[in-house]
């Protein structure tokens, strides 16, 4: 897309809500447009905003294999609520098998250069393969999330991804993000009422403690930028 067309995307996508945009992304990409839910609070709002409007966004979420047990009955249950099917990726198993081989089971504790090699295997490579051949891709990223989020706009070219990401929740504070989803009754994971702001893997998150950042939990050990390499910049 040229710049002056993303320009003008961004600028028709800003003053649009979450839903509206949402529908016209459907509308100008028809049929290449995907949603990658990790059944975060903020992916069940978007997983609720395609689902009430019907719109033909494929959804996906990637099985790591490493994931808490409520996240798994979390997938079911949004399955069964909206109806509808989320298809999951799962990484590649000779791959996995490798990894484990090379630095045991847990052997992303020992370095951040290791950490980043299971992310990579266990999450990276699978959302290459759920993103290939599709045009836009729809996160649940919000600006307030991380120090690292705050320069993302609603559009942007993903260039590791060769593919639009739209971010529709980008300017969404907590507050709201809690509010609709008690709104619309919408399900969401037991472990946020634990602590746990952001989950990923089970064996990389913790709940956070007060007055720590919402991604402290994620990767607790290391002193890092707190990402998995699924939204590099």
């Amino acid at each position: 897309m040229q710049k002056k067309n993303m320009q003008d995307l961004e600028h028709r996508l800003n003053q649009l809500s979450a839903g509206e945009g949402l529908a016209l992304i459907a509308d100008l990409f028809p049929e290449k447009v995907v949603f990658s839910t990790s059944l975060g609070q903020e992916d069940q709002v978007i997983t609720q905003l395609i689902a009430s409007q019907n719109l033909p966004i494929q959804i996906f979420s990637l099985d790591t294999g490493r994931l808490f047990p409520e996240t798994l009955e979390l997938l079911a249950r949004t399955e069964s609520k909206y109806k509808t099917r989320i298809k999951v990726f799962y990484p590649e198993t000779t791959s996995v098998e490798r990894l484990v081989s090379d630095m045991g089971i847990n052997g992303f504790y020992e370095s951040v250069e290791n950490r980043k090699s299971c992310c990579f295997v266990r999450k990276v490579e699978p959302l290459k393969r759920a993103l290939a051949g599709n045009e836009v891709w729809v996160t649940g990223l919000r600006a307030e999330q991380s120090p690292n989020r705050h320069a993302m706009k609603r559009i942007e070219w993903d260039e590791g991804n060769q593919i639009l990401k739209y971010n529709p929740l980008l300017d969404w504070s907590f507050d709201e993000m809690i509010a609709y989803i008690d709104k619309y009754k919408i399900p969401y994971n037991p472990l946020h009422d634990k602590g746990f702001i952001s989950i990923g893997c089970a064996p990389c998150t913790r709940a956070i403690l007060p007055g720590e950042d919402a991604r402290a939990g994620r990767w607790w050990w290391e002193d890092s930028k707190k990402e998995c390499g699924l939204h590099a910049r």
